[in-house]
């Protein structure tokens, strides 16, 4: 073996040995909560830090569905989420293909405003976007949450998703209109099944995005049936004297659940889907 051949095998060694203690440190937080999940008792700083519980107990899965709205909560969180994904990702494909294809007056500004647009944190709207929702008779429903989540991560949709079409040839489609495809039957036959990567991972981004948010879902649902998860979550630990770590833990592991096994089912679309839309702009 070479001198530089032992070199190389060291450096990738310490590189793969560096990634494991980094993965391994990352997983304390969540191995954490896990056991103050498991964890009798409710106290998350008055016990040492120990990654296994002491005494194992599901009580605090059983009280936080069964005390509290906890599957209520879900429920909205996932009406949320599905509607927000359906409309945003059903204009931003439109869209974004048309952005893609077609070469019309104002193309380059609309895109640079609605970049300029997404830049902008959300915070700043959340005072115009109150006044609208009352004004319409929308606050404390989904209806006008949809609306907010869809037409922001609409934008986020439309340029992740332009940047994918951009990689597919045009011969594709020229090929299909000489066969006697229509324009509708060319985007749903020919393009969105070459797009399909995109079109999940995005629409999977805009559902983990939804499924999270806090700031509109606090501001905006009044109601402690209307809360989504987030929204439910600080609730419970929003009193100091109700406080319960152990149930806040079991809460925030089963919000995960379901995100963990979506990543699972579409991990092989997650590189193309994300990286290929980088090759052109």
């Amino acid at each position: 073996m070479t001198k530089k051949k032992r070199k190389q095998i060291l450096q990738r060694s310490g590189l793969h040995i560096f990634y494991i203690i980094l993965c391994l440190l990352a997983l304390v937080p969540i191995l954490y909560a896990l056991n103050l999940s498991f964890e009798r008792g409710s106290g998350a700083l008055s016990s040492g830090l120990s990654l296994f519980p002491k005494e194992f107990t599901l009580d605090n899965y059983k009280n936080i569905l069964t005390q509290k709205p906890f599957l209520r909560w879900f429920y909205n969180s996932a009406v949320l989420s599905f509607f927000t994904m359906v409309i945003a990702i059903g204009f931003a494909m439109v869209s974004s293909y048309a952005f893609s294809r077609y070469r019309f007056k104002g193309r380059n500004g609309i895109l640079k405003l609605l970049l300029l647009l997404n830049a902008f944190p959300q915070i700043l709207s959340m005072f115009a976007l109150f006044r609208l929702l009352k004004q319409m008779n929308m606050l404390d429903t989904k209806l006008g949450l949809v609306i907010i989540y869809a037409g922001s991560m609409c934008i986020f949709s439309i340029w992740n998703m332009k940047g994918y079409f951009d990689t597919i040839p045009v011969e594709i489609e020229e090929a299909s209109k000489i066969d006697g495809a229509s324009d509708f039957q060319l985007l749903w036959k020919v393009v969105m099944p070459l797009a399909r990567p995109a079109i999940i991972v995005t629409s999977v981004m805009v559902l983990i995005f939804v499924w999270n948010e806090y700031l509109f879902s606090t501001t905006f649902l009044l109601n402690e049936n209307s809360y989504t998860l987030a929204g439910g979550l600080y609730q419970l630990q929003f009193s100091d004297y109700t406080r319960s770590w152990g149930m806040f833990s079991a809460a925030a592991i089963l919000v995960s659940v379901p995100v963990l096994i979506i990543f699972f089912c579409i991990q092989k679309y997650m590189v193309s889907g994300l990286t290929a839309g980088g090759v052109k702009g």
